[in-house]
């Protein structure tokens, strides 16, 4: 595989906190990588090295085969970044500031204003775009950031919290965007505090706590590296409720867990409990409304991960 990103031992030390202690990344050519964490994590100082905008202490990165301290101009050419806030200059207008931009890349000044009225239709800024920046609400100024870091279509993108302000149906859209990027050829390294966000959009992620990386792996491999997986039954007819119960307790090492929908669920080991209870229902003549086996969610997994990372 060849890898768009990638990050060797990178440690960085702030006084007397060490933000990065060997933190190593790997992201193949137009692939999501979602990066989770707590807060001060080091997940902000990692996409500040990786984007040429501090030097580590030790450890080495490259973006698209380019060293990020000896050949830091040539990444700055490669990728896009969005940090946390908004950095838009509120003086200029929506379209000037993305026309900015672009002239700075080096577009004619006719690229430019086609690539801004692009872009700007695309964040759903177009009725704003004569508008200075300032007036924009938090939620707009965050999309124009989003917008500008598009305007030389890079190929690596850094998306540092990229949905903070937004509200659920711009944070969708900007799922979209991000879909489409990919689609396009983008890479994208994503950090993000919304666990759901890393599950729509990672191909894999990488959780960093105190600096180090803690585990890696695809949404569904986290979530089994977890725990148990959760089998739900809940019977049509609530008569059978202390059937489905006994029969839960059969295939599990802990006592089923009543619902208030007067079903039952039960944590398992693996799939196979499901084939098993399904058998047992139909040899029962037992109807269910609700029968499922899910995996832990990655809220349930970051949980884990971190609490045994405090206990270590």
């Amino acid at each position: 595989m060849t890898y768009a990103i990638e990050a060797d031992g990178l440690r960085k030390r702030f006084g007397d906190t060490q933000a990065l202690d060997g933190v190593s990344l790997q992201v193949g050519e137009g692939r999501v990588l979602g990066v989770l964490g707590p807060n001060g994590a080091g997940k902000t100082t990692a996409v500040r090295i990786l984007a040429t905008l501090l030097r580590p202490d030790e450890g080495s990165a490259r973006i698209g085969g380019f060293d990020v301290v000896r050949d830091a101009a040539a990444v700055r050419r490669t990728i896009g970044l969005t940090g946390q806030y908004a950095s838009v200059d509120e003086d200029l207008t929506g379209v000037q500031n993305l026309v900015l931009i672009g002239t700075l890349l080096d577009l004619s000044r006719r690229d430019a204003r086609r690539r801004a009225a692009e872009l700007l239709e695309w964040f759903d800024l177009t009725d704003a775009a004569s508008r200075p920046a300032g007036t924009y609400s938090g939620g707009m100024r965050r999309r124009l950031d989003l917008a500008a870091s598009l305007v030389g279509r890079p190929a690596v993108v850094f998306l540092d919290e990229p949905t903070t302000g937004l509200d659920p149906a711009k944070r969708d859209a900007m799922w979209d965007v991000v879909r489409t990027l990919v689609d396009e050829g983008s890479t994208i390294l994503l950090t993000t505090q919304y666990l759901e966000e890393a599950d729509q959009l990672a191909d894999e992620i990488t959780v960093i706590d105190h600096g180090r990386v803690i585990a890696h792996d695809t949404p569904v491999g986290l979530k089994r590296q977890a725990g148990n997986r959760t089998l739900t039954v809940v019977p049509v007819d609530a008569a059978d409720g202390p059937v489905v119960q006994a029969l839960l307790a059969g295939v599990s090492h802990e006592e089923p867990a009543p619902l208030a929908g007067g079903g039952f669920s039960v944590p398992v080991l693996d799939e196979r409990a499901m084939g098993s209870t399904v058998s047992a229902l139909a040899d029962r003549g037992i109807a269910v409304s609700e029968l499922s086996l899910h995996l832990p969610t990655l809220d349930e997994v970051f949980s884990t991960l971190t609490q045994k990372e405090v206990a270590a």
